[in-house]
Order: C-alpha cells, then sequence, then structure tokens
C-alpha cells in the first residue's frame, strides 16, 4: 500500500507546476478562501490581523488545467520591520506567479494599500489578474465597485462556500492563457531517437532516487517516443560501444563531463542535464554571455554562488567547494566567494561581480526569470553550474551544439 509520504514523489513537483498567489491586504479572507479552495484547514484563520506570517503554498489538481500550486500570503499592509520581511515574501511569490488572485472584502472601500497593489498588478504584463470579492453576503461598496469594475470578479462567501465552484471553473478556463515552461528536451530530439544518459551515483546523489533534472528527462523521452539508455560514467565506454546505432545525444551530469567526453566520439553531440535546465528555466544566452565575461572579474572580485535547493552538503560539494576551487585555479585565483540559497538584497548584489547559480531545478521560470532580471538592473553577469564545468573542461562550445543558433553565436564572440 502507498503512504502518503509515497503518493507525494509520485506527484507533479510545485517547481513544475503552474503558480497561482492569493494576495491582498490583512483580513481579507485569503487563508479562509485557501481553506475552501482545497476543502480543508490549509492555512491557519483568525480575525487578528497578520496570522499568515510565511506564504503557505500547496498542491491542487483542477481539472483540465492540471497540477497547479496555490500560495497564501501575508498581506500587503502588514507594518514594522517584521512586517516588511512578511511583505518581501509575499512579492518574492508574486514574482513566481502565473495568475494573481486579487482577494478584497467586498462591503469595505478600498484601502490605500489595495489601491497601490491593484495598480502595481495591473501594470505587470506577466501574469494573469483576477479579482475574489469575498463577504459576497454583504452590499458591495460602491468605492470598491469602482476599483474592481475592469477586473475579472469573482464574488465569494467563505462563510458558506458560494462562489468557490465559480472561481475554480474560471480558472479552470485558463488553461490556455498559461504558457507551460518548455520541456528538457524541446525542439532537442524526434520520435525513435536512441538518448543516452549519464548518471552518476556519487555521495551528493540521493538514495534510492534520481535528482529531478534527470526524472524529467528520462519522462520527456517516454512522451516523446524515444530510446533511451541510461549508465553510469563508469560503464558509459562499454555500452556505448556495443550500440549498433549512434545515438543522437548523449546528456550527462556536468561533474561527469571530462570522463564522458572522454569516452564518446568527438563528433557526437553532447551537452549536461544542467544546460538543459539553463534553458528551460533560464536564459540560456545571458548565462553564455556570463561565460564569455569570465576573464572581467578583477583581482578581489566577489563571485555568488547560488542554488535553489536545501540539498546536504557534502565533503566536496559542487557549489561551495569544487566551482570556487576551480574558478581559482582556472580564471581568478584573488576571487572571493560567497554563497546562499535565497536572492540577495539590493545593497548585498551591489558588492558582487558574478553570480553562478544552479540548474534551479527547484524553482519555476518564472521566479528565476525575476531573478535574472535583477541581477541584470545591477549589471551583474550570471552563468550556472553546467555552463561554468563544461567550460572548465574545455568543453564548449561543444555542449552548446544541440542548442544550434547559441552554437555558433559562442563561435563568434568567444
Amino acid at each position: 500500500m502507498n503512504t502518503e509520504k509515497d503518493l507525494q514523489k509520485q506527484t507533479t513537483a510545485i517547481a513544475e507546476t503552474k503558480r497561482f498567489v492569493l494576495i491582498g491586504i490583512r483580513n481579507a479572507g485569503k487563508s479562509s478562501l485557501m481553506n475552501r479552495l482545497f476543502e480543508r484547514e490549509v492555512s491557519i484563520i483568525s480575525n487578528t490581523p497578520g496570522t499568515t506570517t510565511d506564504p503557505v503554498t500547496r498542491k491542487l489538481e483542477l481539472g483540465k488545467l492540471g497540477a497547479i500550486s496555490i500560495s497564501d500570503t501575508a498581506g500587503l499592509d502588514d507594518s514594522g520591520e517584521l512586517g516588511a520581511m512578511r511583505t518581501a515574501r509575499t512579492w518574492e511569490n508574486i514574482k513566481a506567479a502565473s495568475v494573481y488572485i486579487f482577494v478584497t472584502p467586498s462591503h469595505l472601500a478600498p484601502s490605500k494599500e489595495e489601491i497601490t497593489l491593484l495598480e502595481k498588478l495591473v501594470q505587470n504584463k506577466k501574469g494573469v489578474l483576477i479579482c475574489v470579492l469575498t463577504h459576497s453576503d454583504k452590499n458591495l461598496h460602491p468605492e470598491k465597485l469602482k476599483l474592481t469594475k475592469n477586473l475579472e470578479s469573482i464574488p465569494v462567501d467563505n462563510q458558506t462556500g458560494t462562489g468557490i465552484d465559480s472561481l475554480k471553473q474560471v480558472l479552470i478556463n485558463l488553461t490556455d492563457q498559461l504558457d507551460s515552461e518548455i520541456t528538457p528536451l524541446e525542439g532537442l530530439v524526434t520520435e525513435g531517437d536512441l538518448v543516452v544518459l549519464v548518471t552518476p551515483i556519487d555521495l551528493a546523489a540521493p538514495r534510492g532516487r534520481l535528482i529531478m533534472p534527470q526524472v524529467e528527462t528520462i519522462r520527456d523521452l517516454l512522451d516523446r517516443d524515444c530510446g533511451t539508455l541510461i549508465v553510469k560514467e563508469r560503464e558509459l565506454n562499454q555500452f556505448y560501444n556495443s550500440l549498433k546505432i549512434p545515438p543522437k545525444l548523449v546528456i550527462t551530469d556536468s561533474q561527469a563531463f571530462h570522463k564522458v567526453a572522454a569516452d564518446i566520439p568527438e563528433e557526437q553531440l553532447l551537452t549536461s542535464f544542467s544546460i538543459l535546465f539553463a534553458r528551460k528555466k533560464g536564459d540560456l544566452e545571458q548565462f553564455i554571455k556570463g561565460i564569455i565575461n569570465l576573464s572581467n572579474i578583477p583581482d578581489g572580485g566577489r563571485v555568488h554562488v547560488m542554488e535553489s535547493c536545501s540539498h546536504h552538503r557534502q565533503a566536496d560539494d559542487i557549489g561551495t567547494v569544487k566551482i570556487p576551487r576551480l574558478f581559482r585555479q582556472l580564471v581568478n585565483s584573488k576571487t572571493r566567494f560567497s554563497f546562499s540559497r535565497s536572492l540577495p538584497d539590493d545593497e548585498e548584489l551591489n558588492s558582487i561581480d558574478m553570480i553562478i547559480h544552479c540548474a534551479a531545478c527547484m524553482i519555476n521560470r518564472n521566479k528565476m526569470i525575476s531573478r535574472l532580471e535583477k541581477f541584470a538592473d545591477h549589471n551583474i553577469d550570471v552563468t550556472n553550474y553546467g555552463l561554468f564545468l563544461g567550460w572548465v573542461n574545455g568543453l564548449l562550445p561543444r555542449a552548446l551544439e544541440p542548442f544550434t543558433d547559441l552554437y555558433h553565436e559562442y563561435r563568434d564572440l568567444f
């Protein structure tokens, strides 16, 4: 019998779902709405303003829309030092979302915070904006009507649940409006192709399972009716040489680049899981420009290594140990390094010369793009683990060859 934990492993990861966020002022009814959507107590509700502190995110299967994730957030009118921190986390969730659900009490005049919030959301063209008018059993305030008249608005009574089915149907109807992330191998393989995946099993590998980029790539190949050969780096040479037809593509963990390249013909197309996800989650062209600008790091310059998950760091961790060591050996021995699993604030970003980011498999594309935009605003070059390790091993532009346009762009610029 499958346990709840087993079932969670089989469902779509939050990073791969379409993100919806409930936003509004304190006591607008966001947490009650969250509980009504999930038909159980997901968020704590109280009449005390500021009950929701950290965002609460849960997954929900919603008709043809499929798996989505919904975040209940702190009120954007929160005050004080702690309130500012809560508000900042709310805005992080907004940047990652595809759909903004503006929750407002229908019977109350709009607050200045609500007016400011709506202005910002309307100006933001990246997501779909929907309004939920809570306390629908009461008369709609004329000023609230005026504020929301140009929005798709759904009246909801959180006490009785009236309007929840209508809200769910509105969300389901968004299916064709919401862009999905590309799959790892979109545009790179076709039906009937054979692809070899090299998946080292080292100390950092999670016991009993594969890491997310490997799992998603395998599923993508199955969906595309491709053949898949999965080997560890030690067995690659033996199995590769036994193939009767050459594979369309070899994909490796970036840390095994050197050995894999040595064990396959030079003309064999080769890339890494991390580079596939650099394209899927972010902007591969921006990452390539970061590699091209490696020589611009000054003596004593600061390189910041960013990750998007909280995995246990091993003795020879790629982000905190291997990359700094290789960088100092091959780029600039006087470079300073810092590390984080969240986005640094503006003041800290001003002191950073380059960012090397992980594959970002644990966050969605919207969130990664918002990070890249922030780096660009601060004139910070950025690249990712896979591209840096490809460069270290002398495999650029070869590891970009599957991406034809970017391969030629790299050759022309470097």
